[in-house]
């Protein structure tokens, strides 16, 4: 499991360095502008990195089910040897299946005003500057659309299972333990695909532009900041570590009794 977040929380920091660092400067700045080259290159690592979080994701629910419906068998399946290929080729996997995609976009023609109303570079909001057919927007909305819901249906059906065998578990402590092990994950879980069906899943339905923008923010800004968060408040050092920040006292005294 730590193999994993290991990995995610990685991911997640290059994640946000290919955005927010140019949207900050953007902000800053009078002339709020991008190369093409630039743009290309954003998408591409945005989204090849957010797929690979989505495996990533899709993998630690299959761990956590080996973990809960395959206790004794766990050390046995899950050893160091897999998890290395399964984090290996979800990064493979996921550089590799955005790449059509992007040179495909970069053999496109422009035209002007070159103005994406969106706070980085994204697949519909450059598509819809093309001097070419459109329709196209809709076929990469449902290769969008399939990638995510194989995640989720995956992701969702472990846990229908884990959710079986830990009500079938007789001691309440033992549930509540096991319960503990998953909400984290499922927490990332619902935050991290719920903000991506928002952005990928509308299909032809038109938003509003301050609405794609806070869709937008949430996705690539709030998200990744609150992933450690919730990892680090299931951490019960890292728990026991604020309370000693925040109540000192309160600590102080507990341990002198």
């Amino acid at each position: 499991m730590y193999n994993f977040i290991s990995v995610f929380s990685f991911l997640e920091i290059w994640y946000t360095t290919v955005t927010i660092p140019k949207m900050l400067s953007n902000l800053l700045s009078e002339h709020k502008s991008i190369s093409f080259i630039g743009c290309l290159l954003q998408m591409y690592f945005f989204h090849s990195l957010g797929v690979t979080e989505g495996l990533v994701l899709t993998v630690m629910a299959i761990d956590r089910y080996v973990a809960i419906c395959n206790p004794l068998r766990y050390a046995i399946i899950m050893t160091p040897r897999l998890c290395v290929q399964l984090s290996t080729g979800s990064c493979i996997f996921g550089f590799l299946i955005l790449l059509p995609e992007i040179i495909w976009i970069s053999t496109l023609p422009f035209c002007g005003p070159n103005q994406i109303h969106q706070l980085f570079c994204d697949f519909e909001p450059v598509l819809r500057l093309t001097c070419t057919d459109t329709s196209m927007i809709l076929v990469e909305d449902v290769i969008h659309a399939v990638s995510i819901l194989a995640s989720v249906s995956i992701i969702s059906l472990s846990y229908l299972r884990i959710i079986t065998v830990i009500l079938r578990i007789p001691s309440g402590e033992s549930r509540q333990k096991a319960f503990s092990t998953c909400a984290a994950h499922i927490t990332i879980f619902l935050l991290f695909f719920g903000s991506v069906a928002l952005m990928y899943l509308h299909f032809s339905v038109t938003f509003p532009p301050l609405l794609d923008k806070a869709t937008a923010l949430m996705f690539a800004v709030l998200a990744p900041l609150f992933n450690p968060v919730i990892y680090s408040l299931r951490n019960k050092d890292m728990k026991n570590a604020i309370k000693k920040i925040f109540y000192p006292q309160k600590m102080f005294n507990a341990s002198g009794s």
